[in-house]
């Protein structure tokens, strides 16, 4: 089952937050969590992800925190779930290797239209699109 976890949850929250602040504003991680409702020390973790892969960038000290790294509207949800959770995969056997049974089994080609699917409306969604419709 495809299934977000509660670290893509955070993920998401976190980037929203960060979307919804004026360009070039540093948040800091404590104020995203809060925010966001989300425990700081995680989302600490998923922000780390997240400047590696620049999609944030990071600074230290006084005045550090953490920023868009692009504008909202070039950051994808797919992009920030994958960032996460690894690649979106309904079945293990899209990620190359055969299926258990020693080769492609008959719903081999769901499974790659589900993911296909799946892919083209996260990446159709971008994270500047759900900030400014979150209501909470």
């Amino acid at each position: 089952m495809m299934e977000l976890t509660r670290k893509g949850e955070y993920a998401i929250r976190g980037i929203i937050y960060l979307a919804q602040q004026p360009p070039g504003r540093v948040s800091l991680i404590s104020e995203i969590a809060a925010a966001a409702e989300v425990p700081q020390t995680f989302l600490a973790k998923i922000f780390q992800s997240f400047a590696k892969l620049g999609l944030v960038t990071s600074s230290r000290g006084t005045g550090g925190g953490f920023v868009l790294a692009r504008p909202a509207s070039a950051i994808t949800l797919r992009e920030v779930v994958e960032a996460v959770e690894g690649p979106i995969l309904p079945n293990r056997c899209l990620l190359g290797s055969a299926c258990d049974r020693g080769g492609p089994c008959r719903v081999h080609a769901v499974w790659k239209q589900v993911q296909t699917e799946v892919v083209h409306i996260l990446d159709g969604v971008t994270i500047d699109t759900l900030a400014r419709n979150t209501e909470s």
